[in-house]
Parts: structure tokens; C-alpha cells; sequence
């Protein structure tokens, strides 16, 4: 049987990594535009374009330390070592706030939801190929209002995830995946 090559898009998918440790290298904010630019094109319904984005690099990491900072003094950061994760901000070249407009209809909050978060694997799919790793996290704070409030979210948005993104310095082995086959339920007979 012939093997056949697998796409570049296959190949991204199943390359990418969580980055957890970066160079200290700083990224060109063009860079992040142009990976911006293309990930937008994630299906979104209606074309309503739910997102809004806030990049957080060289000295403007500072305004998010400063909010992880104060959520610590206002004991609402549950984490062991909180003087830790400031210096895991400052070092990680940038951060990538992505947000979305929350609406009160459930089905269109779902689809934007759905919609943003297809957007941020454009966008680590996009950095991926040019040599740039992301981590997308999704820790409690980013549900805290005095959070949102400390790095400019407004009231009737939501977080979806803070993305750190740079070059990586350590690439994580790839963890196995369960084949679709496992968890598929084929339909090909109409039920009576």
C-alpha cells in the first residue's frame, strides 16, 4: 500500500505543543498581527466577529503582573506560590488577552464562544509553523471581575483565555491521543 504524504495542516495539528517554558527572545508585535489577521478567519456565525484582543509585551507586561499582583493582596489568587507565577509573566515574551462579547441569547453566547475558541487554534496553529509556541490558559482569575477590571476588560465581556506565546525552550514529548473510532457512534440506518 502506498503511504501517502501527510498535509502541512496535519502535520501542524498534530505537532503543536503547549509551550510551558520560553526563551526570554522577545516577539515582534507584527508578528502577532499577521498570525491575527489570518486566525480571524475561524467560522464565526452571522460573521459577528465576537473578539477583541489585548497584547501585553516589554514593558506593557507590567500592567498584567500588576493585576495578577493585585488579585494576590485581595486573596483571590489560589495558587501556592504567587510570587512564582509574577515571574512566569515577566519572563514569558507576551500575552494575548482574547475576549469576547458576551451576549444574554445562550445559543449566540455558545457559538461565540465556539467561534473564539476555533480563533486561538488558528492562532497557535499559525505560530506553531513559524517556529513561535502558545499556551493557552484559562486559570480562575481570568473569571475575576477586579482581574478584568485591573487590565481593561469591559463589563459584558469575557475572557476566553490569556495566550503566552514565544519561542520555546523546551518542546514537550506528544501525548497519545484515543482514536476517533473509540468514542465515534456511526447513524446509517434510519431508527423506527
Amino acid at each position: 500500500m502506498l503511504k501517502v504524504e501527510e498535509s502541512k495542516v496535519v502535520e501542524a495539528i498534530k505537532n503543536r505543543r503547549s509551550i510551558k517554558k520560553f526563551k526570554s527572545t522577545p516577539i515582534d508585535k507584527e508578528v502577532v498581527i499577521d498570525f491575527l489577521n489570518d486566525a480571524v478567519w475561524a467560522p464565526n456565525h452571522g460573521v459577528r466577529e465576537p473578539w477583541r484582543f489585548m497584547l501585553f509585551m516589554g514593558e506593557g507586561k507590567e500592567a498584567i503582573v500588576g493585576a495578577l499582583q493585585n488579585e494576590c493582596e485581595r486573596g483571590k489568587l489560589a495558587t501556592k506560590n504567587p510570587d512564582k507565577l509574577i515571574e512566569r509573566y515577566r519572563h514569558i515574551p507576551a500575552h494575548l488577552v482574547v475576549v469576547m462579547e458576551e451576549s444574554d441569547k445562550k445559543k449566540i453566547w455558545e457559538e461565540d464562544f465556539a467561534a473564539t475558541s476555533a480563533l486561538i487554534q488558528n492562532l497557535q496553529l499559525l505560530g506553531w509553523e513559524k517556529g513561535i509556541g502558545m499556551i493557552w490558559k484559562t486559570n480562575q482569575y481570568i473569571n475575576s471581575s477586579s482581574f478584568c477590571e485591573d487590565i481593561g476588560v469591559k463589563e459584558g465581556e469575557k475572557i476566553v483565555g490569556i495566550i503566552h506565546m514565544g519561542y520555546p525552550a523546551e518542546i514537550p514529548n506528544a501525548q497519545q491521543r484515543t482514536k476517533a473510532e473509540e468514542k465515534l457512534t456511526v447513524i446509517d440506518k434510519k431508527e423506527r
